[in-house]
């Protein structure tokens, strides 16, 4: 199967899909994931800054999705200094805490950036 995303690092910096309400963002978001695992379309990372690192955290509504992709060996890399900011250092559920330079070196890296 070719794998249109084997080379891309995807960006999540808002804890969601685009700029509509908190509900919306969420489930875009998890269908989103859900969608890439469905598929079996495996990024080279996926990538959590700013408050995209609440998707990562306690509560986050698309956990079952990252843990799935997750196991499927895609690194997911939340930014040390954004869930410092937040006060979720102590509540990541899933992936592994990073810092911006592993977040530059896996965007370096990756064929290209998609930003979600």
């Amino acid at each position: 199967m070719n794998d249109p995303f084997s080379g891309t690092a995807i960006v999540f910096n808002n804890d969601g899909l685009g700029h509509a309400d908190e509900a919306l963002r969420h489930k875009l978001a998890t269908n989103y994931l859900r969608t890439l695992t469905e598929l079996g379309y495996r990024p080279r990372a996926v990538l959590f800054y700013a408050a995209g690192v609440r998707l990562v955290a306690e509560g986050s509504p698309c956990l079952q999705e990252l843990a799935a992709l997750a196991d499927a060996g895609v690194p997911l890399i939340a930014c040390r200094t954004c869930l410092d900011y937040y006060g979720l250092t102590g509540q990541v559920r899933v992936g592994e805490i990073g810092n911006m330079l592993r977040i530059v070196e896996e965007q370096g890296q990756a064929q290209k950036v998609v930003t979600v």
